[in-house]
């Protein structure tokens, strides 16, 4: 997947460490609003925090591993998509997402976590896809949701983040869920 039309003014693309640059500076603009809802270790302050992040998902996905995409709407990065982890081998991945103010409520995150489960499910042949988010991030479930996950549970004060322990929502979709999806048992 290089690039992936997801609405009529925005695309998927991957997210390389050649965009170090280009993210830190999406990250300025987002970073307020999404750093309740994301780990430290996604946390950049600077291109070289930025060109950080962006390696460790390219040396991971060489390795058939993590992958992290951006979404450009009208040639502007806004938000992305990432496997936070991606296990081809137990046939399991784990999808997270993030997004900067100005581009909510286009249906961006939905239409590229869509994409992910799609190459997950029907070209991988995947069995398994989670989302976990804050208990109390809305917006997050909602999306979950709407990909047709089924909330397996709260894990109580699971995810420490800000010096506060936050309960945590584990959500699922088995393959067998997924229209056209393949497995490879």
């Amino acid at each position: 997947m290089l690039t992936t039309t997801i609405s009529p003014n925005a695309e998927l693309r991957s997210l390389e460490p050649w965009q170090a640059e280009e993210f830190a500076q999406h990250m300025e603009r987002a970073l307020e609003h999404i750093r309740p809802w994301v780990g430290s270790s996604f946390v950049s302050d600077d291109v070289d925090g930025a060109r950080a992040t962006l390696t460790r998902y390219a040396e991971s996905a060489a390795n058939d591993g993590d992958r992290i995409f951006g979404i450009w709407s009208r040639g502007r990065l806004v938000g992305g998509v990432m496997f936070v982890e991606f296990n081809a081998a137990a046939g399991t991945c784990e999808i997270g997402c993030w997004l900067e103010p100005g581009a909510e409520g286009h249906g961006y995150i939905t239409s590229a976590c869509r994409e992910l489960l799609r190459w997950a499910f029907e070209v991988r042949g995947l069995n398994r896809a989670e989302w976990r988010c804050r208990a109390d991030n809305s917006r997050s479930s909602a999306v979950a949701a709407r990909l047709g996950m089924t909330l397996e549970g709260v894990l109580r004060e699971a995810w420490l983040n800000s010096g506060a322990f936050h309960d945590m929502q584990v959500w699922s979709l088995l393959a067998e869920e997924w229209p056209g999806a393949t497995r490879s048992v």
